[in-house]
């Protein structure tokens, strides 16, 4: 199996072993062991869930420290919409991009700016004869990884087009080279402000054959912290946003959909959400639709673990934001009626068959049967005391030799034990 690079990890120190997590966790990738969670590589897909219901902090996103970065000449920030709802008060969010300069940053290209340019290439790409429909939105990395370890058969619906951010790489590399043409291509780094986890392993790992054009993840929090001391109230700041209301609201569930001019489209966001309406498609039942947007976090972008802000504040931060800007600044010219070649992805994700017991059918089919077997034995009441998340998990535990034979259910053994005591009793 192909190593993914992940960036949700886990502190062992500070994990107590409470099970919160491996409850929670959607793809059952969690079990604890030894006093403390372990996190299955092959099943996580960097939702975050973990981070955001461990009370003891024991789960964090990795990510790289502005201050290590140091040796570019040419630093570009890629701020997300979503960091434009993390401040109280804003209305302009020139303020931010004038803070961004102020903290080190050479150039700032707005994610907001790219996605106003994706709405439109979206737009051309709904219009293509044969496309596998419903569309399903590629913005999210948790839904494609989500998509290639439990809907194989959903892997054609993924729209095959580069995100925002990576969009705007490409084209704030091209700008910085067009204005400054003594820079070397190593000499400049795009740093992308990231709201989520899973944007993280997004940038590691890549899209199949694609290697992500961003340089640099750092944390939204990490800057945030960075832009409150820099931003100044107090002087008017110089106009330099390039993006409207349609990319700004790309930061929240919908905002996607709705800049399609299309009504044919649903959104949903939060994971649990997600799989019900992947479930829906994948077995037609669910009314026509042209697209799909979906978003692991609760509120979309705004509600990813990296953020400060509880997810429905920035929501209705951005609508402030948002009441003076123009719709888009970005418009594809009427002659264009092509998306950029360079834009397209070429591959799909891989399928990744997490659920399959064996390589061989008989052998397969005899697991199955032994985990069934066991399952009937159980008490059905999902109590997460084994380590397990569930009683059908434990059985597969058992029947894959993860945890050893002679491991018993909890609630079981105690319910022997008392019997017997009772027995001994009378």
């Amino acid at each position: 199996m192909i190593h993914y690079k992940h960036s949700v990890e886990l502190d062992v120190e500070k994990c107590t072993g409470c099970t919160a997590c491996m409850r929670h966790c959607p793809t059952e990738a969690i079990r604890i062991k030894d006093g403390h969670a372990h996190i299955d590589t092959d099943r996580c897909i960097d939702c975050g869930e973990c981070i955001r219901v461990c009370q003891s902090k024991a789960k964090k996103a990795m990510c790289s420290k502005f201050e290590h970065y140091q040796h570019y000449k040419w630093k570009i920030a890629l701020p997300p919409p979503s960091l434009f709802g993390q401040f109280d008060g804003l209305d302009d969010v020139n303020y931010v991009i004038q803070g961004l300069k102020d903290i080190g940053f050479d150039d700032i290209f707005e994610v907001a700016k790219a996605a106003e340019l994706v709405s439109a290439y979206t737009r051309l790409y709904l219009k293509i004869p044969g496309i596998k429909k419903p569309v399903i939105s590629s913005a999210c990395p948790v839904i494609a990884r989500l998509i290639s370890l439990r809907f194989p058969y959903l892997k054609d619906n993924i729209m095959p087009l580069l995100p925002p951010m990576e969009i705007a790489a490409i084209l704030a590399k091209e700008k910085a080279k067009k204005e400054h043409p003594e820079l070397k291509d190593e000499e400049i780094g795009t740093f992308f402000i990231s709201p989520c986890a899973a944007k993280v392993s997004y940038i590691r790992n890549g899209y199949g054959d694609y290697k992500s054009n961003v340089d640099v993840v750092v944390s939204l929090s990490e800057i945030y912290f960075l832009l409150v001391g820099a931003m100044k109230k107090d002087k008017q700041p110089e106009i330099m946003t390039e993006s409207g209301k349609v990319g700004i609201g790309w930061a929240t569930s919908g905002g996607e959909s709705s800049a399609l001019l299309n009504d044919s489209y649903l959104a949903a966001d939060g994971i649990e959400n997600c799989i019900k309406i992947l479930d829906q498609i994948e077995n037609g039942n669910i009314p026509q639709l042209e697209f799909v947007e979906l978003n692991a976090c609760i509120g979309g972008c705004v509600g990813g673990v990296m953020t400060i802000e509880n997810p429905f504040i920035a929501k209705t931060r951005l609508q402030t934001v948002r009441r003076y800007m123009p719709v888009s600044l970005n418009h594809l010219p009427a002659d264009e009626k092509f998306i950029p070649e360079g834009y397209f992805l070429n591959t799909s994700p891989s399928y990744i068959p997490i659920s399959r017991l064996s390589n061989n059918m008989g052998e397969s089919m005899r697991m199955m049967a032994q985990i069934e077997n066991i399952k009937k034995e159980l008490p059905g009441i999902d109590c997460a005391a084994c380590g397990s998340p569930t009683c059908r998990a434990f059985a597969e535990d058992l029947v894959r030799g993860k945890i050893p034979s002679d491991s018993k259910c909890v609630v079981l053994a105690q319910k022997n034990s008392e019997e017997e005591n009772g027995n001994d009793s009378k």
